[in-house]
């Protein structure tokens, strides 16, 4: 049984493991106050080209989100976020129970929030008996697979700029945009753009490790108070510097991102060759192709994947994930199967 699930199934990338076990060996000083910590911040800001930009590890992909949007705002400000969103479906309730509401906006196209729909939510602020509209939250790519492109985000920007509001990527899975074929948006643009972004690793390489970058200057006082309140500041974060230093060796994290890509859409283009529509047509590691119920029920017994959403009484849309480590011999037994199933099911 393969599983086409998630994209952090497996640990970590040789070269990351090798990492953690020479810094293993040392004596580091905790809390990121250490070496490979400050090597890899520098690392960070040399790639976005924002030498003032504080840089923080964190464990995980929702401390780093609540601690991003609870750091960044008063108690009575709130996040706009698609209804679609990791902070909104996926996350327990974490943001609101920091005490920080969520906008959530239905109806956004493949999962993302444009400037105009933007505009309308601003729209409804009226007084102090509304929140206070404060921060935009994208995911880049989105829970689609979809991707901002450099024209939307500046647009964003922006509308941000126009309403003194902070803009947010949430980047669990950054490398693959960024990688993505058709992309236009580079990570010195995003250094410009935000005013907090993240870089995750956990999804692209490292065994547990994100990159929390804060660039605004009203948000970074007290920004280590917060992490530490939260529970995110970890006495080894020497552990996570040292993820991200090989992370950021040789372009490793990009070329595991594309890898990730081009697995992935080796699958849509032989799923699409055969006829198969798809729910959303995403250009990253995620796919929801739309099959016939007893096919997917077949595939079920030698794959393992989210059966994503129902489409009509006989089809449901699935989710496959490649990851930095899907072996290309795996993608080529699904499409084998799928031809397979294909021929006894048909469309």
């Amino acid at each position: 049984m393969y599983s086409f699930i998630c994209d952090y199934s497996e640990g970590a990338h040789p070269s990351v493991m090798k990492a953690l076990s020479d810094v293993s060996y040392e004596q580091n000083a905790g809390y990121n106050y250490d070496k490979h910590c400050a090597h890899a911040a520098d690392m960070v800001r040399d790639l976005i080209k924002r030498p003032d930009a504080d840089v923080y590890f964190m464990p995980g992909g929702t401390p780093t989100n609540l601690i991003s949007i609870a750091g960044s705002l008063k108690s009575f400000e709130a996040v706009i976020a698609p209804s679609t969103g990791h902070i909104e479906i996926h996350e327990t309730g974490a943001i609101e129970a920091t005490g920080h509401k969520i906008i959530s906006v239905d109806d956004c196209p493949d999962g993302k929030l444009t400037a105009d729909i933007i505009r309308r939510v601003v729209g409804g602020f009226e007084d102090e008996h509304t929140v206070v509209r404060k921060m935009v939250f994208l995911t880049n790519p989105t829970e689609s697979g979809s991707i901002y492109y450099k024209s939307e985000l500046e647009e964003i920007r922006r509308v941000c700029d126009e309403n003194d509001m902070y803009l947010y990527v949430d980047g669990a899975r950054l490398g693959c945009a960024i990688t993505a074929e058709g992309n236009d948006v580079t990570m010195e643009d995003l250094g410009k753009l935000c005013d907090i972004f993240y870089i995750g690793g956990t999804k692209n390489g490292a065994l547990m490790a994100e990159a929390l970058i804060v660039l605004n200057e009203k948000i970074k006082p007290d920004f280590r108070f917060h992490i530490k309140q939260r529970g995110a500041l970890t006495a080894k974060g020497f552990a996570l510097g040292a993820q991200f230093e090989a992370l950021l060796t040789d372009d490793l994290y990009f070329n595991l991102a594309r890898h990730s890509n081009a697995c992935a859409q080796k699958l849509a283009k032989g799923i699409a060759a055969l006829g198969y529509e798809f729910d959303v047509i995403s250009c990253t590691n995620q796919i929801f192709p739309i099959l016939p119920k007893p096919m997917i029920e077949e595939l079920l017994k030698s794959y393992e994947f989210y059966v994503w959403a129902p489409k009509s009484d006989t089809h449901s849309v699935i989710r496959l994930v490649c990851s930095w480590a899907t072996p290309e011999e795996k993608v080529d037994e699904f499409l084998k199967d799928f031809e397979l199933l294909h021929q006894k099911y048909g469309k």
